[in-house]
């Protein structure tokens, strides 16, 4: 769900193309879908995205917050009945990787029904990736921008998971030029925990087998 409040600023110039349309291109690649577009002016973004896998919808007549996230991800599920949660994106965070995107997906597969939050050096960013069984409570704190928000929900006893990701773009917006970004790192390990390891029980049956004599060759 990314959020526009600002037409002008979301298809203003960010490294050489609009910045929504650098938004949608990197959810799109770290394969976030269905990508949904909240925006007072759909019309204004249309050409932007022409080419691009996002669904523009009308935003409700609340002020711009957590209200938009929900009006969205309500539109989103009655097209597409097993959404089972969504990332809450403010535009204005545009130097995403796309690998941190995937790295989100990957670890609510892991630990679904949790908050999970992206950081960069301890500092908490954005898009956050919330779970749909939340969209009731959510809609219920209309007035509250997204921040508040969330935070809200954590205080009310719903556990959030901070995932280090290594990607400053998770705490810097648009304000800050891509050339004055700080070093990108990427995430330290598996986001969704270490991988199995599919040969340790063979190898481990191997080391306990007698061995037999060698075979001469001839």
């Amino acid at each position: 769900m990314i959020l526009v409040p600002d037409t002008t600023v979301a298809l203003a110039d960010a490294d050489g193309e609009p910045a929504l349309r650098r938004v949608v291109r990197s959810a799109w690649s770290g394969g976030a879908l269905p990508i949904v577009v909240v925006a007072r002016d759909g019309t204004a973004l249309a050409a932007a995205l022409a080419d691009l896998p996002a669904a523009l919808v009308k935003a409700p007549a609340a002020e711009p917050g957590i209200a938009w996230f929900v009006h969205g991800a309500r539109a989103s599920k009655a097209a597409v009945a097993d959404v089972t949660a969504a990332l809450l994106w403010p535009f204005r965070y545009v130097w995403i990787d796309p690998e941190t995107v995937t790295s989100l997906l990957e670890a609510y597969g892991a630990v679904p029904g949790r908050i999970l939050r992206p950081s960069f050096g301890a500092r908490a960013g954005f898009p956050v990736l919330l779970p749909a069984s939340l969209l009731d409570r959510l809609a219920g704190m209309t007035g509250l921008h997204a921040e508040e928000a969330v935070a809200r929900l954590v205080d009310e006893g719903t556990e959030q998971r901070l995932l280090e990701l290594g990607d400053p773009g998770i705490a810097h917006d648009v304000s800050t030029p891509r050339s004055e970004l700080p070093a990108y790192h990427g995430p330290p390990g598996p986001s969704g925990g270490p991988p199995p390891d599919w040969n340790a029980a063979l190898a481990a049956h191997a080391q306990r087998q007698p061995k037999g004599r060698a075979r001469r060759s001839r």
